[in-house]
């Protein structure tokens, strides 16, 4: 076969390769045709005479693309595009500042111990749905959903929320056999605040790139892309010749690695099961909790999914905003747990904030469903500290405490929770939740 190379302007991702191979391909003569996005050309193969350069450019412009080469700009000079990113995000500040006025951001259950009741499992499953998973996990959907929505626009509602259903059956199955890993090894499985901490920082970059992308303001962004390949769009059915059947092992393996991403309630069920002792109770535990969260995750995805019309282009740029800040979020919290094992400079503290009983310095903090109150403390260096925390909410994030610097991660119990130590250097001891949302810091001074 011969084959003639042809520049197309406009391409910018893989749904770009899919409509203009699909136009070329019908091109009499036309055998073949591999297209590059990034590159901006197409192989086309022939055989016989020689495509006619009318023909082939004519293809092109039926699958919405010109002929010629075409250089992204870093900034769209595009004006309605701009405005359309403003009123999104007067929307998003809205709902934003209603959410955190209704208080939203902290539901929590109460202290009462139920993890032995599988109803009461489930629907604490239902709460992280909508609170704490939903900034890590339900984020990471949000990015995935809406990016895949957005190239496959010519994609059935059914076709973009396959991955969803499959995302989250992969996190209810995943959760239910590491769930009972977790019951019949123990706290093997539990990762430190300084692992967890790289993975969030690690998802928070995923979804800051996908959010610019949604945004549509930086074309050149759109080179660089973590996506599906084009085997996968096209077994979704996307191409209206595709016979095979949907893919769905890397959605699920996507949805049972969340297991490793945990937020405060994820942890007291973790570590329900491991004092449990028992794989039955760790599957089933696990697996119900999962389960009680895919309401959440189902239903961001499903919107993605159903966005069509003139609110399509609105949503997107609303997604992509809600994205980047989430991203922003965990990424400030990922960075937070990175930092809480290495040195620091010593903080300006220089009166003690605690009580002294006998030859201890003692301490306390109260956990609420917010945090730590209080989240700054001066202890002096060398004489033993007895640090109690008194837990006023178990299901939080907040409840599941971690200081890395004196060997502490542990999901509170309600009421109080003692921990002893003697600060050998000077300096700050810094403190967080499981996901590094609720922080504080311990000052050592001579």
């Amino acid at each position: 076969m011969n084959k003639v190379i042809i520049d197309i302007a406009g391409m910018h991702c893989r749904s770009c390769e899919m409509l203009t191979e699909e136009e070329l391909a019908k091109v009499p003569g036309v055998k073949k045709v591999k297209t590059h996005f990034r590159s901006g050309m197409a192989e086309v193969f022939y055989e016989g005479e020689k495509p006619s350069d009318e023909a082939l450019e004519k293809a092109v412009r039926n699958a919405g693309y010109t002929v010629g080469k075409g250089e992204r700009p870093w900034v769209t000079k595009n004006m309605s595009a701009w405005v359309e990113f403003l009123f999104a995000f007067g929307i998003v500040l809205v709902l934003f500042l209603f959410a955190q006025a209704a208080g939203l951001f902290s539901i929590s259950l109460g202290s009462a111990q139920r993890l032995e009741s599988l109803p009461f499992v489930l629907l604490l499953g239902v709460v992280a749905g909508f609170s704490t998973c939903m900034a890590i996990v339900g984020g990471l959907v949000l990015a995935v959903s809406a990016r895949f929505s957005e190239m496959h626009p010519e994609a059935s509602v059914r076709q973009k929320f396959l991955p969803d259903v499959y995302f989250n059956l992969g996190r209810v199955g995943g959760f239910a056999i590491l769930g009972a890993l977790l019951g019949w090894f123990g706290s093997v499985l539990q990762l430190s605040s300084f692992s967890v901490g790289i993975l969030i920082v690690a998802v928070s970059v995923v979804m800051l790139l996908i959010g610019l992308q949604l945004l549509e303001l930086f074309p050149r962004l759109s080179a660089w892309k973590l996506m599906l390949p084009k085997w996968i769009a096209r077994a979704l059915g996307i191409r209206s010749h595709a016979k095979k059947e949907y893919s769905h092992t890397r959605a699920m393996a996507l949805g049972a690695a969340t297991f490793f991403l945990p937020c405060g309630f994820t942890q007291a069920v973790q570590l329900y099961v491991v004092t449990a002792g028992s794989p039955m109770i760790g599957a089933l535990s696990m697996g119900a909790f999962a389960l009680g969260t895919a309401p959440g995750l189902l239903g961001i995805g499903g919107l993605a999914a159903a966005a069509r019309g003139s609110f399509r282009r609105f949503f997107f740029k609303t997604a992509g905003i809600i994205v980047i800040a989430l991203g922003i979020f965990n990424f400030q919290n990922g960075t937070t747990l990175v930092r809480l094992g290495p040195d620091q400079q010593a903080g300006d503290g220089s009166a003690m904030n605690g009580a002294i009983l006998g030859d201890k310095q003692v301490i306390r903090i109260t956990q609420k469903a917010d945090g730590y109150f209080p989240n700054q403390l001066t202890v002096k260096r060398g004489r033993p500290v007895k640090l109690i925390i008194d837990s006023e909410n178990s299901y939080t994030c907040a409840s599941s405490f971690t200081m890395p610097k004196i060997g502490i991660q542990k999901i509170l119990e309600p009421g109080e929770n003692v921990f002893e130590f003697v600060p050998e250097k000077s300096g700050p001891i810094p403190f967080s939740c499981s996901m590094g949302m609720f922080r504080g810091t311990i000052n050592v001074i001579e």
